[in-house]
């Protein structure tokens, strides 16, 4: 029988057991134990993890936060979404997207935001078939030496 649940990571143990499928996404973060240090940080700006489960396993995380600003009014921005590189296409990315979307409806915000490269078509794609669509490009500058 498989099981599958979408659902929050709350304990650093968890998080321990996301962190190679986070480093899908973003490789440069280095081991485990910054992976949670930098989540534990960034929950203080209410950042959250949401995994998708299947027979246990997560198969695909999405970070997120809720945020306010004059520009969107309430808003959920989402950091991070990945799936694992041997579940894609099976949906998993949609099924975060869609919890994502109830819990800013539910939440009462106004949108739900993301970034994603300008040179990624395949998320972009993947982006607008969800229903999402491009309003905007995000200018940024490098300030030297980071904690990337």
């Amino acid at each position: 029988m498989n099981q599958t649940a979408i659902r929050h990571i709350d304990t650093e143990n968890e998080l321990r057991a996301c962190a190679a499928l986070m480093q899908q996404l973003r490789p440069h973060l280095t081991d485990d134990a910054d992976f949670v240090s930098r989540v534990n940080r960034m929950r203080t700006q209410n950042y959250h993890v949401l995994a998708a489960f299947h027979e246990g396993r997560a198969v695909a995380l999405a970070g997120y936060r809720h945020q306010e600003n004059l520009i969107y009014g309430r808003f959920i921005y989402v950091d991070d979404l990945v799936v694992d590189e041997s579940e894609r296409g099976a949906g998993w990315g949609a099924k975060l997207i869609e919890a994502l979307d109830v819990l800013a409806r539910d939440a009462g915000c106004a949108k739900l935001v993301l970034d994603t490269g300008l040179g990624n078509a395949l998320a972009q794609r993947f982006y607008f078939r969800q229903g999402l669509l491009t309003s905007a490009i995000r200018f940024s500058k490098t300030l030297g030496a980071s904690a990337a």
